[in-house]
């Protein structure tokens, strides 16, 4: 059992700031982020982390909206599957199907804000507690394998790791969210350029909203970007230091 004392020294690790990171470290996991993104193989499996985030969008803005949320899948393949009932249309359901593609880039910016603020430790222990939280709506095999190895690897790095690599991590986990967030938006259009992903989420907004889905498209386009922007000045505030 923890101690008084105990439970204050946690919750101070919790909340308190960490030292700043070298420049050269924030440097060296930018490119590290993107080049998880641009390099096709490291994309295939590092797409998973993008995945996750995407089908937790759906699900958030699905609760918010005061939807039920009946479950979510996630496949080999890194495409995933949310289901919620409700209002086929409506509100909600437009909110609901704009979440999934800006997830990942919103929770980049939201990692950046805290490692603006130095506060990778409690990043890292927010990503596992989200992670547990969505475990609880997995509906298949490989979801629940996904997720669990996804927070244990956090938790490890979190609990185990010096700060010096659970800043490394930290800051390559949310640059890679923040660029990943770009990519499926242009793999989205150029499958629906070809004719396939008729019931992607910009085709159903389209039928909902009747506004065309390359209207959606260039939603999802424009509110990435400009989170990849928000992002790096969060975090060029950190790029400068005198450790240089």
């Amino acid at each position: 059992m923890l101690s008084i004392d105990g439970v204050s020294d946690l919750w101070d690790q919790l909340l308190g700031a960490q030292p700043d990171p070298p420049g050269l470290v924030v440097a060296l996991t930018a490119v590290a982020g993107l080049l998880a993104v641009a390099f096709r193989p490291a994309w295939r499996v590092a797409r998973n982390a993008v995945t996750i985030a995407h089908e937790g969008g759906h699900a958030l803005f699905a609760l918010l909206t005061g939807r039920r949320l009946r479950g979510i899948r996630l496949e080999f393949d890194t495409s995933g599957l949310t289901l919620s009932s409700g209002r086929p249309t409506g509100f909600g359901m437009i909110l609901t199907l704009l979440g999934g593609y800006i997830a990942p880039s919103l929770v980049g910016v939201l990692g950046a804000w805290l490692l603006g603020g130095n506060r990778i430790t409690l990043l890292l222990w927010l990503a596992v507690a989200l992670l547990l939280l969505m475990l609880i709506n997995i509906r298949n095999l490989f979801g629940v394998i996904s997720l669990l190895v996804t927070g244990a690897i956090v938790f490890a790095v979190s609990w185990y790791a010096s700060p010096e690599v659970q800043s490394a991590f930290a800051y390559a986990g949310v640059w890679f969210l923040l660029f990943g967030g770009v990519r499926p938006v242009f793999e989205l259009q150029s499958l629906r350029g070809r004719g396939r992903m008729r019931d992607s989420d910009p085709d159903q907004l389209a039928r909902i909203t009747h506004v065309p889905a390359l209207f959606w498209v260039g939603v999802f386009l424009v509110v990435n970007l400009g989170a990849l922007v928000i992002g790096t000045f969060l975090l060029a505030g950190q790029w400068l230091p005198a450790s240089i």
